[in-house]
């Protein structure tokens, strides 16, 4: 290395800047000239690759949609209206829930005879269905499946189902239960955004028709796929080519995972490749036209960089030495902006050692908060009178609960959570009975600790309504309600939070307190410096929460953990 360098001559750093620039610029050029005649073919590997991928998301969008309706069906197979053998509530209120989601459901008996019917009113006159064999095909194989397109004969549209036979339990007889919906709507869920001009997509069925497509060829609902290129789509996704045309065509498919459909997304091929192609050859006709230019300015700048690479250099071994620098002036503007930004480095350095060590120190202290919160978990339930198995179980749900209100925390940097969030993220615990709880008030954004503690208490509250209270019964409603008081001796503002049950069994207060009734008295209490009221009514149990704003609300200011005592 030190031989040849030799060779070398001493020169000013333009000169070298201009070698380095035609050293890089001529072998670059050449091998570009080379790249483009291996460019169509990796550019086609590409576009094979990405069309098989659109294809492939295309088919879980359909998928998430299939899915979506077996779930639907398992659900209604479950309802009390259905296992009461009362088809007129269950046709009304199935028809009013999946209205706007454009879903229709069909009771049918073995025989192919519709029962049910929710596109049409209840008592209109009903005939058997019009796709008898995908019919019995799912009674048959006793698993839900998914129909070809076909004409509906209600719909007087191109529909297809979803078929889920009943349990013994529902029909002795064997029956099923259908979900329709119309092909057109599906188009909702594939788009062509993303592909190049001139390209479709099409969801086809088992026996090689089209559900639904969109694009520059959309084919319509119905319509047979070219038979030619189906035969070809083998396996469970790729890519074929179709050179017979004048335009060769690309053709992407992907099996729709658990069911017979399949999507395909194609197009001409040089639309997808005609503007990358344009790119390269216009990439090397600059780099020949631009290449003297180029060695020219290298050579002006190398002549403007020598004093300016040494200032800055400067700065930067002082800046790596951990002092706080000042900008130098150059003749060169760019050079300059480095020296600022360097300068600018330098205090940033040092602030963002300051803010580490504070993220730090507020890091531990929010862990030891919360450590002890569950070290005061752990020791009051270890008082009370059970087992290891109930003891796991009452920590394990505990701690789900204060998980939630660190998530929610968390996403939010530490800075608090709106109230009306906190509630929603534990009512969502309980999925059944969330949409049974009414909150009333004005939202506004709770502080950390706050989050903390009013996520156990709304857990424990939740976990009794559930177990024993209005939530244990379908008819049973909560109602949670936050408005602000003022205090008339010293006008000091108050927060009434109040929760408040109805339409449950009836409320008899319990013998003995637990850790729940602590977290929901004595700890509500302390934490929030409030009165907290519970009233075990006959029509329900109402627990409330009478504590000063302050203790809810995030301040403007930096926020502290205060430690929680059990």
């Amino acid at each position: 290395m030190f031989g040849i360098s030799r060779f070398f001559p001493t020169a000013p750093i333009g000169a070298y800047l201009v070698a380095l620039a035609a050293g890089v610029a001529l072998p670059l050029l050449i091998f570009v000239g080379y790249l483009m005649t291996e460019l169509e073919a990796n550019e086609r590997e590409i576009l094979a690759a990405e069309t098989a991928e659109d294809a492939q998301l295309i088919a879980r969008s359909i998928d998430r949609e299939l899915q979506d309706m077996a779930t639907t069906l398992r659900l209604l197979v479950t309802s009390p209206e259905l296992e009461a053998g009362d088809l007129r509530a269950f046709h009304n209120r199935t028809q009013n829930s999946l209205r706007s989601d454009s879903l229709y459901i069909l009771v049918v008996s073995a025989d192919g005879q519709q029962r049910l019917n929710t596109r049409v009113p209840f008592d209109a006159p009903l005939g058997k269905v019009s796709n008898m064999p995908a019919f019995q095909s799912a009674l048959n194989n006793g698993v839900t499946e998914v129909s070809n397109v076909f004409f509906g004969a209600t719909s007087g549209k191109h529909v297809f189902n979803v078929t889920m036979p009943l349990p013994k339990e529902i029909s002795h007889s064997g029956a099923a239960m259908i979900m329709t919906q119309n092909a057109e709507d599906l188009q909702k869920l594939v788009s062509t955004e993303g592909l190049p001009a001139g390209w479709s997509v099409a969801v086809v069925d088992g026996a090689g028709k089209v559900v639904t497509s969109l694009g520059a060829h959309a084919l319509g609902s119905g319509t047979e796929f070219p038979s030619d290129m189906l035969k070809l789509m083998t396996g469970f996704k790729g890519t074929i080519e179709d050179i017979g045309g004048n335009r060769r065509q690309m053709y992407g498919y992907a099996q729709i995972t658990g069911w017979t459909w399949k999507a395909v997304v194609w197009g001409p091929i040089d639309a997808a490749q005609a503007s990358i192609l344009t790119t390269w050859r216009q990439l090397i006709a600059g780099g020949a036209i631009f290449l003297a230019l180029g060695m020219l300015i290298a050579w002006l700048v190398g002549r403007q960089l020598r004093i300016p690479i040494r200032q800055i250099a400067e700065m930067a071994e002082r800046i790596g030495k951990g002092e706080i620098v000042s900008p130098v002036e150059t003749k060169i503007r760019e050079a300059n902006q480095v020296a600022v930004a360097l300068s600018n480095a330098s205090f940033d350095r040092s602030e963002a050692e300051d803010r580490i060590h504070l993220i730090l120190h507020e890091l531990v202290h929010r862990t030891k908060n919360i450590l002890t919160l569950i070290q005061a978990m752990m020791r009051q339930l270890a008082r009370q009178d059970t087992t290891m198995e109930e003891f796991q179980k009452a920590i394990s749900t505990r701690l789900q609960g204060l998980g939630k209100s660190i998530e929610a925390l968390a996403k939010e940097q530490w800075a608090g959570v709106s109230i009306r969030r906190v509630i929603e993220i534990h009512m969502s615990t309980f999925a059944d009975a969330a949409d049974r709880v009414e909150l009333q008030g004005t939202d506004f954004i709770l502080k950390a600790e706050a989050v903390q503690n009013l996520g156990l208490i709304l857990h424990e509250l939740a976990t009794n309504s559930v177990k024993y209270g209005a939530l244990s019964v379908p008819q049973g409603r909560v109602r949670i309600t936050w408005k602000d008081l003022v205090d008339e001796n010293n006008g000091e503002s108050r927060l009434e939070l109040v929760w408040e049950e109805s339409d449950g069994p009836a409320v008899h207060e319990p013998s003995r307190t637990g850790f729940g009734t602590t977290i929901i008295r004595r700890h509500a209490a302390a934490a929030f410096a409030g009165q907290v009221e519970v009233d075990f009514r006959s029509e329900g149990l109402r627990w409330s929460l009478n504590a000063p704003r302050l203790a809810f609300e995030r301040g403007e200011g930096v926020e502290t953990l205060k430690d929680i005592a059990i």
